[in-house]
Protein backbone atom coordinates (compact mmCIF):
# COMPACT_ATOMS: atom_id res chain seq x y z
CA UNK A 1 0.00 0.00 0.00
CA UNK A 2 1.23 3.42 -0.63
CA UNK A 3 0.57 6.53 0.88
CA UNK A 4 -2.26 8.86 0.27
CA UNK A 5 -1.52 11.80 -2.10
CA UNK A 6 -2.19 15.62 -0.10
CA UNK A 7 -4.95 16.30 -2.55
CA UNK A 8 -8.16 14.59 -2.93
CA UNK A 9 -7.11 12.44 -6.45
CA UNK A 10 -4.28 11.47 -8.57
CA UNK A 11 -4.82 13.37 -11.59
CA UNK A 12 -7.95 14.65 -11.25
CA UNK A 13 -9.38 16.75 -14.53
CA UNK A 14 -10.60 20.03 -13.70
CA UNK A 15 -13.87 19.18 -15.40
CA UNK A 16 -15.43 16.33 -14.08
CA UNK A 17 -16.35 13.90 -16.61
CA UNK A 18 -19.73 12.12 -17.05
CA UNK A 19 -18.01 8.98 -16.85
CA UNK A 20 -16.73 9.86 -13.57
CA UNK A 21 -19.53 10.74 -11.86
CA UNK A 22 -21.04 7.70 -13.09
CA UNK A 23 -18.87 5.45 -11.59
CA UNK A 24 -19.76 7.13 -8.14
CA UNK A 25 -23.38 7.05 -8.71
CA UNK A 26 -24.49 4.50 -10.87
CA UNK A 27 -23.83 1.49 -8.46
CA UNK A 28 -25.84 3.34 -5.59
CA UNK A 29 -28.39 4.12 -8.11
CA UNK A 30 -28.82 0.67 -9.15
CA UNK A 31 -28.39 -1.05 -5.59
CA UNK A 32 -31.79 1.05 -4.50
CA UNK A 33 -33.45 0.91 -7.42
CA UNK A 34 -33.23 -3.26 -7.11
CA UNK A 35 -34.17 -2.98 -3.79
CA UNK A 36 -37.09 -1.20 -3.87
CA UNK A 37 -38.32 -2.42 -7.17
CA UNK A 38 -37.44 -6.44 -6.57
CA UNK A 39 -39.99 -6.32 -3.87
CA UNK A 40 -42.95 -5.33 -6.02
CA UNK A 41 -41.95 -7.55 -8.87
CA UNK A 42 -41.41 -11.15 -6.49
CA UNK A 43 -42.31 -12.63 -3.53
CA UNK A 44 -39.27 -11.85 -0.46
CA UNK A 45 -36.46 -13.80 -0.70
CA UNK A 46 -32.78 -13.78 0.30
CA UNK A 47 -31.71 -14.22 -3.25
CA UNK A 48 -32.73 -10.58 -3.73
CA UNK A 49 -30.05 -9.38 -1.98
CA UNK A 50 -27.65 -12.12 -3.69
CA UNK A 51 -28.52 -10.50 -6.97
CA UNK A 52 -27.72 -6.86 -5.48
CA UNK A 53 -24.45 -7.93 -4.26
CA UNK A 54 -23.53 -9.42 -7.57
CA UNK A 55 -25.11 -6.48 -9.60
CA UNK A 56 -23.02 -3.71 -7.42
CA UNK A 57 -19.86 -6.12 -7.52
CA UNK A 58 -20.01 -6.18 -11.65
CA UNK A 59 -21.09 -2.03 -11.74
CA UNK A 60 -17.96 -1.25 -9.69
CA UNK A 61 -15.23 -3.79 -11.19
CA UNK A 62 -16.73 -2.16 -14.46
CA UNK A 63 -16.80 1.33 -13.79
CA UNK A 64 -13.50 1.45 -11.09
CA UNK A 65 -14.68 4.34 -8.96
CA UNK A 66 -11.04 3.82 -7.40
CA UNK A 67 -8.98 5.20 -10.33
CA UNK A 68 -9.93 8.96 -9.47
CA UNK A 69 -8.17 8.29 -5.91
CA UNK A 70 -4.53 7.41 -4.46
CA UNK A 71 -4.11 3.99 -3.18
CA UNK A 72 -4.95 3.03 0.33
CA UNK A 73 -2.48 4.13 2.90
CA UNK A 74 -1.36 1.32 5.52
CA UNK A 75 -0.99 3.76 8.05
CA UNK A 76 -4.56 4.72 8.13
CA UNK A 77 -6.04 1.40 8.77
CA UNK A 78 -5.69 1.02 12.77
CA UNK A 79 -7.95 4.26 12.85
CA UNK A 80 -10.45 2.77 10.40
CA UNK A 81 -10.72 -0.50 12.49
CA UNK A 82 -11.20 2.02 15.75
CA UNK A 83 -13.72 3.79 13.77
CA UNK A 84 -15.57 1.17 12.27
CA UNK A 85 -15.55 -0.97 15.60
CA UNK A 86 -17.28 2.54 17.30
CA UNK A 87 -19.76 2.55 14.63
CA UNK A 88 -20.71 -1.09 15.27
CA UNK A 89 -20.86 -0.31 19.05
CA UNK A 90 -23.23 2.59 18.40
CA UNK A 91 -25.59 0.59 16.11
CA UNK A 92 -25.80 -1.85 18.42
CA UNK A 93 -25.67 -1.01 22.29
CA UNK A 94 -29.13 1.48 22.25
CA UNK A 95 -31.05 -2.06 21.43
CA UNK A 96 -29.44 -4.46 23.59
CA UNK A 97 -32.34 -5.91 25.41
CA UNK A 98 -34.82 -3.44 24.00
CA UNK A 99 -38.21 -4.05 25.49
CA UNK A 100 -36.94 -5.40 28.38
CA UNK A 101 -37.92 -3.06 31.13
CA UNK A 102 -35.03 -3.51 33.39
CA UNK A 103 -32.85 -2.25 31.28
CA UNK A 104 -32.37 1.70 31.11
CA UNK A 105 -36.54 2.37 30.38
CA UNK A 106 -36.66 5.85 29.46
CA UNK A 107 -33.46 5.57 27.50
CA UNK A 108 -35.15 3.02 24.88
CA UNK A 109 -37.57 4.73 25.61
CA UNK A 110 -37.00 8.05 23.86
CA UNK A 111 -34.75 6.08 21.65
CA UNK A 112 -38.12 4.02 20.08
CA UNK A 113 -39.80 7.70 20.25
CA UNK A 114 -37.05 10.11 18.05
CA UNK A 115 -34.10 7.85 16.83
CA UNK A 116 -35.92 4.57 14.51
CA UNK A 117 -37.74 5.43 11.23
CA UNK A 118 -40.91 5.28 11.32
CA UNK A 119 -40.49 7.03 14.46
CA UNK A 120 -42.49 5.04 17.90
CA UNK A 121 -42.18 1.55 15.76
CA UNK A 122 -40.30 -0.73 17.41
CA UNK A 123 -37.69 -2.53 15.29
CA UNK A 124 -38.46 -5.55 14.90
CA UNK A 125 -37.41 -8.44 12.70
CA UNK A 126 -39.91 -10.83 10.73
CA UNK A 127 -39.14 -14.12 12.21
CA UNK A 128 -37.84 -16.90 10.84
CA UNK A 129 -35.49 -14.23 8.46
CA UNK A 130 -34.99 -14.41 5.45
CA UNK A 131 -31.68 -15.07 5.87
CA UNK A 132 -31.55 -17.65 8.46
CA UNK A 133 -29.38 -20.17 7.53
CA UNK A 134 -32.06 -22.24 8.80
CA UNK A 135 -34.54 -20.72 5.88
CA UNK A 136 -32.18 -19.93 3.21
CA UNK A 137 -29.13 -22.28 3.66
CA UNK A 138 -25.54 -20.55 4.83
CA UNK A 139 -24.48 -20.04 1.15
CA UNK A 140 -27.01 -17.12 1.12
CA UNK A 141 -26.51 -15.98 4.18
CA UNK A 142 -23.26 -16.01 3.68
CA UNK A 143 -23.54 -13.94 0.37
CA UNK A 144 -25.65 -11.32 2.85
CA UNK A 145 -22.73 -10.71 5.43
CA UNK A 146 -20.48 -10.55 2.06
CA UNK A 147 -22.25 -8.13 0.20
CA UNK A 148 -23.37 -6.11 2.85
CA UNK A 149 -19.94 -5.80 4.17
CA UNK A 150 -17.67 -5.85 1.06
CA UNK A 151 -20.31 -5.15 -1.84
CA UNK A 152 -22.45 -2.12 -0.07
CA UNK A 153 -20.19 -0.26 2.02
CA UNK A 154 -17.35 0.32 -0.09
CA UNK A 155 -20.42 1.82 -2.86
CA UNK A 156 -22.11 3.89 -0.19
CA UNK A 157 -18.19 5.64 0.67
CA UNK A 158 -17.76 6.27 -2.88
CA UNK A 159 -21.19 7.86 -3.11
CA UNK A 160 -21.59 9.27 -0.34
CA UNK A 161 -17.99 10.58 1.09
CA UNK A 162 -16.43 10.71 -2.14
CA UNK A 163 -19.21 12.23 -4.44
CA UNK A 164 -22.22 13.61 -2.64
CA UNK A 165 -20.20 15.15 0.22
CA UNK A 166 -17.82 17.00 -2.49
CA UNK A 167 -20.12 17.81 -4.97
CA UNK A 168 -22.05 19.80 -1.92
CA UNK A 169 -19.10 21.90 -1.76
CA UNK A 170 -18.43 22.50 -5.55
CA UNK A 171 -20.51 21.01 -8.53
CA UNK A 172 -17.18 20.30 -10.16
CA UNK A 173 -16.86 17.39 -6.98
CA UNK A 174 -13.16 16.30 -8.08
CA UNK A 175 -11.87 19.82 -6.90
CA UNK A 176 -12.43 19.59 -3.41
CA UNK A 177 -9.54 17.93 -1.92
CA UNK A 178 -10.37 14.61 0.52
CA UNK A 179 -9.52 16.94 3.47
CA UNK A 180 -11.23 19.70 2.26
CA UNK A 181 -14.26 20.96 5.43
CA UNK A 182 -17.42 22.61 4.95
CA UNK A 183 -20.14 22.51 7.72
CA UNK A 184 -22.94 22.82 5.56
CA UNK A 185 -22.01 20.60 3.23
CA UNK A 186 -20.81 18.20 5.95
CA UNK A 187 -24.06 18.81 7.93
CA UNK A 188 -26.35 17.68 5.11
CA UNK A 189 -24.46 14.80 3.61
CA UNK A 190 -24.59 13.19 7.07
CA UNK A 191 -28.41 14.34 7.47
CA UNK A 192 -29.19 11.98 4.06
CA UNK A 193 -27.10 9.32 5.09
CA UNK A 194 -28.49 9.22 8.20
CA UNK A 195 -32.93 9.55 6.68
CA UNK A 196 -31.26 6.56 4.16
CA UNK A 197 -31.27 3.73 7.46
CA UNK A 198 -34.63 3.38 9.78
CA UNK A 199 -32.10 3.87 12.74
CA UNK A 200 -31.49 7.77 11.49
CA UNK A 201 -29.77 8.71 14.12
CA UNK A 202 -27.20 5.70 14.32
CA UNK A 203 -26.88 6.61 11.10
CA UNK A 204 -26.12 10.27 11.26
CA UNK A 205 -23.51 9.44 13.55
CA UNK A 206 -22.15 6.75 11.25
CA UNK A 207 -22.09 9.15 8.60
CA UNK A 208 -19.95 11.91 10.71
CA UNK A 209 -17.96 9.64 11.70
CA UNK A 210 -16.92 8.30 8.16
CA UNK A 211 -16.70 12.13 6.59
CA UNK A 212 -14.36 12.69 9.75
CA UNK A 213 -12.21 9.74 8.86
CA UNK A 214 -11.91 10.50 5.22
CA UNK A 215 -11.52 14.31 5.99
CA UNK A 216 -8.86 13.15 8.81
CA UNK A 217 -6.78 11.00 6.35
CA UNK A 218 -7.59 12.27 3.01
CA UNK A 219 -8.39 9.07 1.89
CA UNK A 220 -11.35 7.15 0.65
CA UNK A 221 -10.30 3.88 1.43
CA UNK A 222 -9.79 4.70 5.08
CA UNK A 223 -13.75 5.20 5.30
CA UNK A 224 -14.42 2.86 3.05
CA UNK A 225 -12.38 0.20 5.44
CA UNK A 226 -14.04 1.88 8.58
CA UNK A 227 -17.70 0.93 6.85
CA UNK A 228 -16.47 -2.74 6.23
CA UNK A 229 -15.33 -3.47 9.87
CA UNK A 230 -18.97 -1.98 10.47
CA UNK A 231 -21.29 -4.23 8.07
CA UNK A 232 -19.12 -6.92 8.95
CA UNK A 233 -19.35 -6.80 12.56
CA UNK A 234 -22.98 -6.18 12.73
CA UNK A 235 -23.26 -8.75 10.00
CA UNK A 236 -21.42 -11.50 12.30
CA UNK A 237 -23.64 -10.32 15.09
CA UNK A 238 -26.73 -10.71 13.39
CA UNK A 239 -25.77 -14.59 12.76
CA UNK A 240 -24.65 -15.35 16.28
CA UNK A 241 -27.44 -13.86 17.90
CA UNK A 242 -30.31 -14.61 15.99
CA UNK A 243 -33.81 -13.74 16.39
CA UNK A 244 -34.56 -10.43 17.11
CA UNK A 245 -31.03 -9.23 15.82
CA UNK A 246 -32.25 -9.77 12.40
CA UNK A 247 -34.27 -6.58 12.05
CA UNK A 248 -30.21 -5.22 11.71
CA UNK A 249 -30.54 -6.91 8.41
Amino acid sequence: MKPAAEGGAKSAPRATSAGCIAAHVVPFAAWILLLLLLPRLFPPGAWQYALRTTLGVGLVLALRPWRWYPAPALEHLPLAILVGGGVFVIWVVPEIGLGQKQHYPLLQELYLRFAVLPLGRFPEADLPSLYDPAVCGWGLSLVRLAGSAFVIAVIEEFFWRGFLYRWLIDRDFLRPKLGEFEWEAFLTMCLLFGLEHDRWLAGILAGAAYGWLMIRTRDIWAAAIAHVITNLLLGIYVLYVGGQAYSFW
